[in-house]
């Protein structure tokens, strides 16, 4: 759908940064609505702007006098990236988390219901817990630890959040598709998840951190082909459709880990998860997308080899020193053993 009039909430973080600037390289005219400037969308990639320039709304996406200033008549397509995500912040912070992520999203649906705009609502592959019977479909049980641990109130509020967009195609007749990504990585995220503070660390001299030994399984999708799916879903997606956006291919997290330590030379140390992170967390063994669904609706599918995307991301923080400087969001690396 080129040339349409685009709102990317959220369009100043990681993930959105990069669909903004693949929305201008198509040429559509983008508004983001982000509560925070952040760096501008060529910082995460490295090149320029192309196409006109983005029409920036400031504001908590929970404010809706402030979200109207973005999605109004004439929107065409809104793609809701605004999320409270990361381990740490989900354990510091849990009731915001659970906030921004529902009624963050019912404010979006609700105003694009009004503006008679389609809606792509960005989820994740932690809606469906700890369920073992990997490879996820679509249609996966969600299995779940104690309401006790923090660690599941991102889940447990994405997961609400589908139920409302779905509840409003259903009822509103809204023209919404839910994207799921599993493990999205790359040039400009935030050094808090596992690629990104991994390389973080790595280039400020720091030692990597291995949870658990890294027997943990994940499957990396590098963040250009993630953007392609979520393109592919705006334009070919139909009402209530859910769609798994990930990497088929399993990777341990000492895979990655050792990745960016052969590539940098870094050393890696062992941490007990339990005791750096406390009762409040709890892990995932195994998270393994099955995204046949988009290859056989959409034609899409993650091509890009972690090794490859690993160095495309080394290659970027190595020539972005204010992305070096920027804190370490993990947890403290000195329970190491």
């Amino acid at each position: 759908m080129a040339g349409a009039r685009a709102v990317v909430t959220g369009g100043s973080g990681f993930i959105g940064r990069h669909l903004v600037r693949a929305l201008l390289a198509r040429g559509d005219e983008v508004t983001v609505f982000d509560r925070e400037p952040g760096p501008p969308a060529h910082a995460a990639t490295g090149g320029r702007e192309p196409g006109p320039p983005v029409r920036t709304v400031t504001g908590d996406i929970r404010d809706r006098t402030r979200l109207a200033q973005a999605v109004g008549p004439g929107v065409d397509v809104v793609y809701h990236l605004a999320a409270e995500v990361g381990v740490d912040r989900y354990l510091a912070r849990p009731l915001d988390v659970i906030d921004v992520n529902f009624q963050g999203t019912r404010n979006v649906l609700e105003r694009a219901t009004e503006a008679g705009a389609r809606v792509v609502v960005a989820s994740t592959s932690e809606v469906f817990g700890k369920n073992p019977a990997v490879p996820w479909a679509e249609d996966a049980d969600r299995v779940l630890g104690s309401t006790a641990a923090d660690r599941w109130t991102y889940s447990s509020a994405k997961a609400m959040s589908e139920h409302l967009t779905l509840a409003f195609c259903r009822q509103h007749g809204l023209d919404a598709a839910i994207v799921r990504y599993f493990n999205a990585y790359g040039p400009g995220q935030r050094p808090a998840f596992v690629i990104s503070r991994t390389v973080h660390r790595a280039l400020n001299g720091q030692p990597l951190a291995l949870y658990d030994g890294g027997r943990q399984t994940r499957c990396f999708t590098y963040v250009a082909d993630a953007v392609a799916g979520t393109l592919l879903v705006a334009d070919r997606g139909g009402a209530g459709e859910v769609f798994n956006l990930g990497s088929m291919t399993e990777s341990t997290v000492r895979e990655a880990v050792t990745t960016v330590a052969a590539l940098t030379g870094a050393r890696t140390v062992e941490v007990d998860a339990r005791a750096a992170l406390g009762p409040a967390y709890e892990d995932v063994p195994r998270r393994v997308p099955d995204s046949t669904k988009a290859r056989r609706l959409l034609g899409w599918e993650a091509t890009t080899s972690l090794a490859e995307g690993v160095a495309r991301t080394i290659e970027w923080a190595r020539a972005n020193p204010w992305w070096l400087a920027a804190p370490d969001s993990g947890v403290p690396v000195a329970a190491a053993s």
